[in-house]
């Protein structure tokens, strides 16, 4: 294990995932899929028979669908893809780098852009992990920021995400917490006490990337990962919001 280590232990034992959101009267529902190319996708209602529930107010225990039904054949994508081997020494790379696993670059990936260096969201962001412009300016590097379509560039742009992603769960401590301020900006997670607010889509960004995440240390760890227990290390730390995607 590396840095990571703080944020995440593993040991034996069933799984356990504490992010159960704070009980509330009312809650909008929330429905969701992930294809065979691992993109995540997301409605209020249910579009069609693809869609599962992931938030409901019938459901006390919010869980992502996709584990079960399509998280063998994202899986299996996630180990022939070419789109993925063409960017897998990137990502050891930055785990190098940064002690962020493999395996949760990925994750996040394939939640983001299902691997599409050129996806460009309606706000901006931008590549693999959807990046902002501000994200860029705040853990690239000069010669990085020196080329006008850096964040377009598969190394470029996975190495810059896994700065951010190192330095969020460093300042909060937790990798629930550091995903959530990725999705809805890390003044929004402070407010919340630095855990994931009740905001039912960055809920079921959270879960959906840790479901993944867990699936694929299991594969890399075996028998050694039996148990996922997210603990809080240190307070979180005073950081300008991260604009919205």
């Amino acid at each position: 294990m590396n840095r990571m280590r703080a944020a995440l232990l593993l040991s034996l034992g069933a799984w356990t995932l504490g992010l159960a959101a704070p009980a509330r009267a009312e809650r909008a529902e929330l429905w969701g899929y992930v294809d065979g190319a691992g993109m995540a996708h997301f409605a209020p209602h249910k579009v069609d028979a693809r869609y599962q529930p992931v938030l409901s107010p019938a459901s006390p225990t919010q869980r992502v669908p996709g584990k079960l039904d399509n998280g063998a054949r994202l899986l299996t994508w996630l180990d022939i893809s070419p789109e993925v081997k063409a960017v897998t020494p990137y990502l050891r790379e930055a785990e190098a780098q940064t002690g962020v696993h493999v395996e949760l670059l990925k994750a996040i990936i394939a939640v983001e852009s299902g691997f599409r260096s050129d996806a460009v969201s309606p706000r901006g962001a931008t590549g693999l992990m959807q990046l902002t412009a501000v994200s860029a300016q705040r853990y690239g590097t000069a010669e990085e920021l020196r080329r006008p379509a850096a964040l377009l560039e598969a190394r470029t742009n996975i190495l810059i995400g896994a700065r951010m992603l190192a330095d969020l769960i460093r300042r909060f401590g937790r990798i629930d917490g550091a995903l959530a301020a990725w999705n809805a900006g890390e003044g929004t997670v402070r407010r919340a006490g630095g855990g994931v607010p009740d905001i039912d889509e960055t809920q079921a960004h959270v879960h959906l990337v840790l479901e993944l995440y867990w699936s694929l240390l299991q594969r890399r760890m075996g028998a050694q990962a039996q148990q996922m227990t997210l603990q809080p290390v240190n307070a979180p730390q005073e950081s300008n919001d991260r604009p919205g995607r």
